[in-house]
């Protein structure tokens, strides 16, 4: 099969790292891809949010199959527009993808059919939302409605600190068109996890889980970013933990969204509240996770490619999931800045060396070639993965490698990992 993986990020990378070890797989294209993709797949200057350029590449190259990586190109239609032209691809319909790229139809659709999640409020207005704080108290949580880069989330300790955020959502437009609206949620007590799912129709079956960090800096502490690193498994979610979630979200999704004309195909990533009470629902992103993604299919043994084929043909008897024991931890390099102004074109060495520490592979985000050399080009610049006999051993690796790249404009968390290595 010649087969398409449409992005840029690190997820991408590790899409198409995976999908290179498929004995299906004749060749891959990337677009628009990175650095790092370029040693794998011919990457092609489309960018993920030209639907009308990806179409026209998929069918000029007679693709067989396409994987999207990013939000924007399946809430813009791509599988819609795709599937008109009978070209297979992974991921859910524009209709299907308002799970991630409204905040208020998630939260309507899990009031519907009943699927646990926290208490909410929507507002247009940013003084009828400054009285619901006022009245409601804090802490509390403001989201954007649309879609903003994983940043558009502020969890909210007092009352000024409510009152800023819609400020900055709904008068400063920080995110655009997606603060226009917002949902205020309760706050929950408890350990976040990442649960992921592959689903067609009303089916669905449990693919794998992580734990992710979306602080800037060590200690949780600074602004949400798109994730400053990732583990899997994640501990807190035992097997029996999983079978509540899948009865209890992901299953009645999974059939609320058929129910609703709304099928849903493709990986469907729940972000979890593991509360005293039980797992409680955050959101749904419709795709794989980025930086999740890459701990994950460094653990996975069976052929990816085949996975998702089957996932979107319906062949759920056909799936058969098969893990390393090891777990697995990556590490985000970022660039000074991030996730505010940052500056672009710095150079990055000892990619090398880092690529030669025991049980590391080093994944490509925010970068490009020039002249030989790789430069940074994006907030999120690489993710460096690493397996490991236990959590502790994995932590140590990835380490290890961050310290031989070089890359003075770069940082990171040091404590990526951190509940995973105490428990």
């Amino acid at each position: 099969m010649k087969v398409l993986v449409v992005g840029s990020g690190g997820r991408e990378h590790a899409l198409c790292w995976a999908i290179a070890k498929s004995p299906l797989c004749t060749e891959i294209l990337c677009a628009p891809g990175n650095a790092g993709i370029a040693q794998l797949a011919r990457c092609v200057d489309v960018g993920a949010e030209d639907v009308n350029g990806l179409v026209r590449l998929a069918q000029r190259e007679r693709v067989d199959f396409v994987v999207v990586g990013p939000e924007v190109a399946l809430v813009n239609g791509l599988v819609d527009r795709l599937s008109a032209v009978r070209i297979k691809a992974f991921g859910p319909s524009a209709a299907a993808a308002a799970i991630e790229g409204s905040k208020v139809f998630m939260k309507d659709l899990c009031a519907r059919y009943g699927i646990p999640s926290a208490g909410f409020a929507r507002f247009d207005e940013p003084d009828e939302a400054k009285e619901y704080i006022h009245r409601h108290g804090a802490p509390i949580v403001v989201k954007a409605d649309g879609l903003a880069a994983g940043k558009g989330v502020m969890v909210c300790r007092n009352e000024n600190e409510a009152f800023a955020a819609i400020d900055h959502m709904m008068i400063e437009a920080a995110f655009g068109e997606a603060g226009q609206q917002v949902v205020i949620e309760d706050f929950l007590e408890g350990e976040e996890a990442s649960f992921f799912a592959l689903v067609n129709g009303p089916r669905a079956i449990a693919f794998a889980t992580a734990q992710d960090h979306k602080a800037a800096f060590d200690g949780d502490q600074g602004p949400n970013t798109g994730g400053m690193g990732a583990y899997s498994p994640a501990p807190v979610v035992t097997a029996e933990m999983a079978e509540v979630v899948m009865r209890t979200i992901i299953q009645p999704t999974a059939m609320a969204m058929a129910a609703e004309h709304r099928p849903y195909v493709g990986a469907l990533f729940a972000g979890l509240m593991i509360t005293a009470k039980g797992p409680v629902l955050l959101e749904y992103n419709a795709r794989f996770g980025d930086p999740e993604c890459q701990p994950i299919l460094m653990r996975l043994k069976s052929d990816l490619l085949a996975v998702l084929l089957a996932c979107v043909e319906g062949r759920f008897d056909q799936i058969h999931l098969d893990w390393e024991a090891d777990p697995a931890l990556l590490v985000v390099l970022a660039t000074h800045g991030y996730p505010g102004h940052y500056a672009k074109g710095s150079l990055i060495g000892g990619l090398d060396a880092a690529a030669k520490v025991d049980g590391v592979t080093v994944f490509h985000a925010g970068t490009k070639a020039a002249g030989g050399r790789i430069i940074a080009s994006g907030g999120r610049v690489l993710g460096i993965g690493a397996r490991g006999a236990s959590f502790s051993e994995a932590q140590q690796r990835a380490y290890a490698a961050v310290d031989r790249v070089d890359w003075p404009e770069g940082f990171c968390r040091r404590d990526i990992g951190w509940r995973a290595v105490g428990r």
